[in-house]
């Protein structure tokens, strides 16, 4: 039942719709569960403008998201996108709700005159590579990505 979720750009009001599947996400990142860290996460975000989230709904319900953070990038002196989140409820994994995200994003990301669309994963999330793979996304073959963790 590929492409039955609609797919649309959230607002401040559908912060409470998104919260269960952002707190979800977070959980399969390995952090507790946080309700109401993730609503001040996501409000702080879209109140202040630095984040653009669209929702996948099916009959009203909420199934999935995909939150986009501006960037730049010097070396192109263009805009970019960084793919931070994505996630699809449990129940509705396979039914193209992913991919429709996808889509969602890198369609807003070429209106907003975006270089690319960057993201990470999971190196054993084996599922979200063979998405990207198949949605014409490349694997970095060029670049090593480092952290500085500042605090835990």
């Amino acid at each position: 039942m590929n492409g039955a979720a609609s797919v649309r750009r959230a607002s401040s009001a559908d912060i409470a719709a998104v919260v269960p599947l952002f707190d979800a996400y977070r959980q399969f990142y390995g952090q507790a569960s946080d309700p109401l860290l993730a609503f001040k996460f996501l409000s702080a975000r879209l109140s202040a403008d630095e984040s653009v989230v669209f929702l996948a709904e099916e009959t009203a319900a909420a199934v999935g998201f995909v939150q986009l953070f501006p960037s730049f990038s010097s070396a192109a002196a263009r805009k970019i996108f960084i793919l931070n989140d994505l996630f699809v409820a449990e129940a509705v994994r396979g039914r193209g709700v992913a991919r429709q995200l996808i889509e969602a994003a890198a369609r807003f990301a070429a209106a907003a005159g975006a270089a690319r669309v960057k993201l990470a994963t999971a190196a054993d999330n084996h599922a979200a590579q063979a998405l990207y793979e198949a949605t014409s996304w490349r694997r970095d073959e060029a670049f090593l990505t480092y952290n500085l963790i500042l605090e835990d």
